[in-house]
């Protein structure tokens, strides 16, 4: 077996690895470089290996450093199949058609001035037709279910608690007559998160591809993270200025929009007193309605908060901006307001435009709640950059800055120890990838101590080759393994669902909400109905 390590290898970027076992080969991830213009060529550059020869694809989350060059390996060849969990499948369609638009454009863009100036034309990375060619490909999958790709593979995703949807991906593979178990931490998620699970545990494996992020960082508690966001909203308002918050539309941007509601929940603000909050980025509205549509993955007191009639991601005073004119007019009014906008590292989307024009005032705020690429802008901005260039001009910064490193969708120094310290079986085989060198050589020092494990650091472009015994981690094992009260638990769960929804029915829902959901609410009756059906057509073969 051999793998090679051609993404996310001492950065964070570009997660990618390719798995050669029993004549077949195996992609995990496939994502996008992002940082400054040399990470930005690498996503132009050839891939490593042949696309028409990659049997699998395995994703495991719908971050666009992960999933971002599918469309490129559609185009060059790829024709296998992509395996993912049903949300990320949900995601993964709304952020690559949003790549391919942000490719076009600037490609669009870019070949105005090539034209001009006699200059070769570009074409972009790919196109909309590319992405929409490569869902064909996809194949969704709960958590938790074994699924047997071949002879060869056999996989099993848990839950990351990163994003809705992201997973730990867990891989048998059986080669000459010998079980290996390779996992693959994909994000980690952290330990307490407002909307999804912590990590799952993962009991054993052999290989460990294992994400540090945050190898050398601990973040600050989570309610305090909570505690100082509501504190910059009030104290920039009350100075009249505007919070600007650079955030990733997938995950973070609904974490937010769930504390803040329990903020105003709490308060019980009245109207007028109310900051105004602005969701500016058409891909959020979108990934916040998917992830209405798999809210079965949500944690435990979010589920009951919504069973108790309370929609997470609605407050009277949340507007999401849809049309580029409503975004252009938050730039032209004064009144104290927060915007949150993608991108989350401001190097693209409309968060520039809202960068442009507020980071010049000392009443503003810019408020960075997730991570910052090297040669990104939000990380230029928040190593003390005196000015930046945006959208052609150069820009005074001004603005109070401010980092919430506890709204992190990424697992900490001391809670990736913990995880790796839960698997009871320790892998024989540590490798440390999705990192910059400095916390990986950092996370590598505290394995070895904690652990006495030899956690390696693989170089870009690395190929490793296991040979010879390995132990055995045999699936008959798992398979079996309380799989009947697992299905009575899943049971009791839908009939505890059916209850909550029979009482919620009991209400009178009026002609305007059925004339606007009555599609939607169809569909998904109708849908569990077809499938209660085939389970009981399956109970009595």
């Amino acid at each position: 077996m051999k793998i090679k390590f051609y993404g996310a290898t001492r950065q964070v970027t570009g997660s990618n690895y390719l798995i050669e076992a029993g004549g077949k080969k195996l992609l995990l991830d496939c994502g996008m470089f992002q940082g400054g213009k040399e990470e930005d060529l690498l996503n132009f550059a050839d891939f490593p290996y042949n696309p028409a020869d990659i049997d699998y694809l395995i994703v495991s989350h719908a971050h666009i450093d992960h999933i971002g060059r599918i469309p490129k390996l559609v185009k060059e060849g790829f024709s296998g199949r992509i395996l993912a969990t049903k949300a990320t499948v949900d995601l993964a369609r709304i952020m690559l058609e949003d790549s391919a638009h942000i490719q076009e454009s600037d490609v669009e863009w870019e070949n105005q001035k090539r034209k001009r100036a006699g200059k070769k034309l570009l074409e972009p990375l790919y196109t909309l037709a590319d992405a929409s060619r490569s869902f064909s490909y996809f194949e969704e999958y709960y958590y938790d279910h074994y699924i047997e790709i071949d002879e060869t593979f056999t996989l099993r995703f848990l839950d990351a608690g990163h994003i809705i949807g992201s997973a730990i991906v867990e891989l048998w593979i059986k080669e000459n007559d010998k079980n290996t178990k390779l996992v693959f931490s994909g994000d980690l998620g952290v330990d307490e998160k407002a909307l999804i699970n912590k990590p799952q545990v993962v009991e054993a494996a052999d290989i460990l591809l294992m994400e540090s992020t945050y190898g050398n960082r601990l973040h600050e508690p989570y309610e305090e993270s909570e505690h100082k966001l509501i504190d910059i909203i009030e104290r920039t308002a009350a100075r009249g200025g505007s919070v600007i918050i650079p955030s990733f539309a997938v995950g973070r941007t609904q974490e937010l929009i769930y504390q803040l509601n329990n903020y105003y929940d709490k308060k019980g603000f009245e109207e007028y007193k109310r900051v105004p909050v602005y969701v500016d980025s058409p891909m959020a509205y979108e990934a916040t309605e998917a992830y209405q549509k798999n809210s079965d993955l949500f944690n435990e007191k979010t589920r009951e908060q919504i069973l108790g009639g309370d929609n997470p991601f609605s407050f009277p005073n949340l507007r999401f901006v849809k049309t580029v004119e409503e975004s252009k007019s938050l730039n032209k009014s004064s009144f104290p307001k927060v915007i949150i906008s993608a991108s989350g590292m401001a190097d693209a989307g409309r968060i520039r435009h809202h960068l442009k024009h507020h980071l010049w005032d000392p009443k503003n705020t810019i408020l960075f709640v997730g991570y910052q690429a090297n040669g990104s802008t939000g990380r230029k901005i928040l190593d003390g950059a005196k000015e930046i260039r945006l959208l052609g001009e150069v820009i005074k910064i001004r603005a109070e800055i401010e980092e919430l490193q506890g709204l992190s969708a990424h697992a900490d120094k001391n809670m990736l120890l913990n995880w790796l310290g839960a698997i009871k079986s320790k892998p024989k085989k540590l490798y440390l990838v999705h990192g910059e060198l400095d916390a990986q050589e950092n996370m590598q020092k505290e394995i070895k101590q904690r652990f006495n494990l030899n956690a390696e650091i693989p170089k870009p472009g690395e190929i490793v080759e296991i040979g010879g015994k390995t132990d055995k981690i045999s699936i008959d094992e798992d398979y079996g393994v309380d799989l009947k009260e697992n299905l009575d638990k899943s049971l009791e769960e839908v009939l505890e669902l059916m209850e909550a929804y029979q009482k919620q029915d009991d209400k009178d829902f009026g002609k305007d909400f059925i004339k606007k959901n009555y599609s939607d609410y169809s569909e998904a009756l109708l849908d569990i109905k077809n499938r209660l059906m085939e389970l009981i057509l399956m109970e009595n073969k």
